[in-house]
């Protein structure tokens, strides 16, 4: 199966959030399928809280990446999808997971605890994860929420 290429998908929406002094900044992200591009602007944007990036990709999966000092920690919200998008595999690779099987059952991959200190929990996460009635963006929207930071995410993907 041919994989979506790197750039961005009229479909796809991405914010960077970081706090500081007790405040969150928000910002959207201009590319969501380049890791790399996506890392620089998350370790660009660090505070003393570091940064925090959600991404919905093609209403199929979301991405969240956090950057603190010099941890960076990935997931995934569906592994399977590694084999479809350029953005996921890259995923895989960084984070050196072994690729899913064709018949593989959909699951999260990559640090499901990567929140845990902001509130949410891994296992929240994996059952976030697995909801089908939900939509990606309807999912970080959900933890941008929770996070503490929905209105400004909701400024931002309404202008878009």
């Amino acid at each position: 199966m041919e994989r979506n290429e790197v750039g961005r998908n009229e479909d796809d929406f991405g914010v960077i959030a970081w706090h500081e002094d007790g405040v969150w900044s928000v910002s959207q992200l201009a590319g969501t399928r380049d890791l790399s591009e996506i890392i620089e602007v998350l370790k660009g944007q660090q505070t003393n809280g570091g940064a925090v990036a959600l991404i919905s990709i093609d209403e199929e999966f979301f991405i969240i990446a956090r950057a603190r000092g010099a941890e960076l920690q990935v997931m995934l919200s569906d592994v399977t999808y590694s084999a479809e998008y350029d953005i996921a595999a890259d995923v895989i690779d960084m984070l050196d997971l072994p690729y899913p099987e064709e018949d593989d059952e959909p699951q999260p991959g990559g640090d499901i605890a990567l929140l845990t200190d902001l509130g949410i929990s891994a296992m929240e996460l994996e059952l976030m994860s697995d909801d089908l009635d939900l939509y990606p963006e309807e999912q970080i929207t959900a933890l941008a929420h929770r996070l503490g930071f929905g209105e400004q995410f909701d400024e931002i993907y309404d202008r878009q």
